[in-house]
């Protein structure tokens, strides 16, 4: 038997206001994370989430995104963690040991903390194929992985997961004002 959630139309989004979120952000191509970090509070307003529900928290680079991740699923309280990074390839090897640690850390932050976290992160040739995909709209890769993190968020709640706790413990960082604001 087929579960799913008929009360969500197709290419809909499901109800996130019932949810918490963290999105983790490298500040590593900075221009670009920004513009995914928008697609992705994009797509939480798109699905009734308040700004309340949702902390940004930047770190240097992709390097430490599964590092992040990790630590704010352990604190309980968040549904779903998104994690949002760039990575150019460049002229040396060191793209491909950055993309690869960086998936299967975050592929393994997932499994051992068993709260769902949203790969967005961009692994491309070229800064202007990571543009295109940060761009605005759906296609955005930041609203992708927002609306990932909601329906896996959704999901889990579905096959009885218990909702985040509010007010659990601080991760060693605070999250800063939203993006764009001062």
């Amino acid at each position: 038997m087929r579960h799913q959630n008929s009360a969500v139309p197709p290419g809909a989004l499901p109800g996130a206001a019932a949810y918490r979120f963290a999105v983790i952000v490298s500040r590593f191509n900075q221009s670009i994370t920004e513009a995914l970090a928008a697609g992705a509070r994009a797509a939480f307003a798109e699905a009734g989430a308040s700004s309340a529900d949702v902390e940004e928290f930047d770190v240097p680079g992709a390097f430490e995104l599964p590092q992040a991740a990790r630590c704010a699923a352990e604190t309980g309280r968040f549904d779903a963690i998104i994690c949002l990074g760039c990575v150019i390839r460049g002229e040396t090897p060191h793209f491909e040991y950055i993309s690869s640690a960086v998936a299967q850390g975050i592929m393994a932050a997932a499994g051992e903390t068993g709260i769902p976290i949203a790969f967005g992160v961009l692994t491309t040739d070229t800064e202007s194929q990571a543009a295109e995909r940060a761009g605005s709209g759906r296609d955005n890769k930041g609203w992708e992985a927002a609306a990932a993190g909601i329906e896996m968020a959704v999901l889990f709640r579905q096959l009885g997961r218990a909702p985040a706790r509010a007010g659990v413990r601080s991760f060693g960082f605070e999250p800063g004002p939203p993006r764009g604001e001062s």
